[in-house]
């Protein structure tokens, strides 16, 4: 991973851990997605708290220099996706995500270790 790359990662998962998501996971997507090397996936409890999410990442990003490329779902706050390009953040509610279930989707997508950079609980 390029320092850069691994400083926006570390940047979504502590803008996440700082609004206090929940099950937070890093999938490392090169070679098996076109889309992004990495996609952060989390969940909030809530509709405010999935949007206070996804706007502390959006915004933390943001202060770094980083593009955002896209943005969706944010007035829904079901599944948020943001854009980052080499990071794709999915921001879902906690229903909505075992749903879709991404993790068994992308299973095949070896886990980053992101545990230090998480707030013990």
């Amino acid at each position: 991973m390029t320092q850069k790359v691994e400083n926006l990662l570390k940047t979504v998962v502590k803008a996440a851990d700082d609004k206090r998501a929940e099950e937070l996971l890093a999938l490392d997507m090169k070679g098996i997605s076109l889309i992004a090397d990495y996609f952060f996936i989390a969940h909030g409890n809530s509709d405010k708290q999935v949007q206070a999410i996804a706007r502390e990442i959006k915004d933390e990003a943001d202060k770094l220099g980083y593009t955002i490329k896209r943005m969706e779902g944010f007035d829904e706050a079901r599944w948020i996706l943001i854009d980052l390009g080499d990071v794709v953040c999915h921001i879902f509610h906690r229903e909505d995500r075992s749903y879709y279930n991404l993790e068994r989707l992308w299973g095949d997508a070896p886990n980053v270790d992101i545990r230090e950079w998480i707030t013990p609980e």
